[in-house]
């Protein structure tokens, strides 16, 4: 299984909170987690990971889960998605492949926090708990030493060498 996501952001992205690992917990926290979060769900226990490439713009790594091995990249460096960016053209490239099947879901995002709050809000959320594997996953890839470029690798990375 192949995980990508690239969502183009600019210098503000950088010298803001976000871009600061201290204070958002750097790429991985700020936008992996949400991806870590579904796979999990969806596939399981972690059984191993490694970390492929960590810089602040970019992350990459393997994951070995109860029931699917990941390969997943993660950017917000515009020069990292399929396809020109252009002004007012779109700046994000989703995709999970499994089996060889790609899903592409760039689109319909928009409003997803929006209504994850409002479910908070109204009692109907997710707790600490059910967070906490993705939480886990999430600290021990951010602190993991990478390991290089292996045949585990992202395509992306391998395209690179």
């Amino acid at each position: 299984m192949v995980l990508t996501y690239v969502t183009s952001r600019g210098q503000w992205y950088l010298n803001s909170w976000k871009g600061d690992l201290s204070r958002s917990g750097g790429i991985a926290s700020n936008i992996g987690i949400h991806f870590f979060d579904l796979l999990l769900w969806l596939f399981g226990r972690v059984e191993g990971f490694e970390v492929h490439l960590s810089q602040p713009q970019k992350m990459a790594g393997y994951l070995e889960l109860e029931r699917a091995s990941v390969r997943w990249f993660l950017s917000i460096d515009r020069h990292d998605l399929p396809f020109e960016a252009r002004p007012g053209g779109p700046t994000t490239f989703r995709s999970i492949t499994v089996d060889g099947s790609e899903l592409e879901f760039s689109d319909g995002f928009a409003d997803l926090h929006t209504r994850i709050y409002r479910e908070i809000l109204a009692g109907r959320g997710f707790g600490v708990e059910d967070a906490r594997p993705a939480i886990v996953l999430t600290h021990g890839l951010r602190n993991a030493a990478p390991v290089g470029v292996t045949g585990r690798a992202h395509e992306h990375l391998l395209r690179r060498r």
